[in-house]
């Protein structure tokens, strides 16, 4: 009986610990996903935010239509956006005139937004090549990981448009993002992806940056918002920058959105 007594405590102290770890991993999930304590930037669904991606009586409509190439993710290249946040820019490139990308990394979201221009559209993209790696600038207060992982994604030289129909639509540019010159793009271009380094002193020199860009009605997004657990420095100077502009985080992504006012 006691044999039996002594089995009955070891499980419910297994179980008990068990519990206890899937209470934390919701409350981390739930957490990272904003249904905990509200994130300083207010969520929307991505057809409040757009009128092209509002659905109608059989769902989606043809305004939201693109070409597009999937995540594969078994094998697959680590990071980059989700299919949702992949289609979000393919749509949106439908009407850029010019759309600029702060990050290259494997050219998948680059040949996406190409792919899906207007006639006559251009994408111009910049990352460090390999050989730039040093010139990244560290900063104080920088994450030393986001730091890494901007190196990591400096790595390719081909890119997912090398060789491809559109690959004459797009201008690579190499370089350290700040000390890129962005003033012969101001106001010149209608989609913005800012996705280069995570640190947080890139983050708000290539946000600074994107706003000059920007052109009256044009859009920038902010890849990987996550939250204070992962890409902090991501999360940290968003929500600086939602005390100066109306931002907001599309509901079911990374994504945080701006759409500069066609008035101005």
């Amino acid at each position: 009986m006691l044999a039996l007594l002594g089995v009955l405590v070891v499980v419910l102290a297994i179980a008990c610990i068990a519990l206890g770890k899937n209470v934390m991993r919701i409350k981390r999930d739930k957490r990272r996903s904003g249904l905990g304590k509200p994130w300083p930037i207010r969520r929307v669904r991505v057809e409040e935010f757009d009128v092209a991606f509002r659905p109608g009586p059989l769902g989606p409509t043809r305004d939201a239509e693109v070409s597009f190439i999937g995540k594969f993710q078994v094998g697959g290249v680590a990071g980059g956006t989700s299919d949702f946040e992949a289609w979000i820019l393919a749509v949106l490139a439908r009407r850029a005139r010019v759309a600029f990308e702060f990050g290259t990394a494997t050219g998948k979201t680059t040949y996406l937004m190409a792919r899906n221009l207007p006639p006559g559209g251009r994408v111009v993209t910049i990352t460090l090549a390999p050989e730039q790696v040093a010139a990244y600038a560290d900063a104080a207060g920088d994450s030393t990981a986001a730091g890494q992982w901007a190196r990591d994604e400096s790595a390719f030289t081909t890119f997912l448009y090398s060789g491809s129909d559109v690959e004459g639509q797009i201008t690579q540019l190499f370089g350290d993002s700040k000390t890129f010159d962005e003033s012969p793009y101001a106001s010149q271009c209608d989609l913005i992806f800012v996705d280069g380094s995570h640190a947080y002193s890139y983050v708000m020199s290539d946000s600074r940056k994107a706003l000059r860009m920007l052109a009256p009605g044009g859009v920038v997004l902010w890849h990987d918002y996550n939250g204070p657990d992962r890409a902090a420095d991501v999360y940290r100077a968003l929500n600086e920058l939602s005390a100066e502009l109306l931002l907001r985080h599309i509901f079911g992504t990374t994504l945080v959105a701006y759409r500069r006012p066609a008035s101005e």
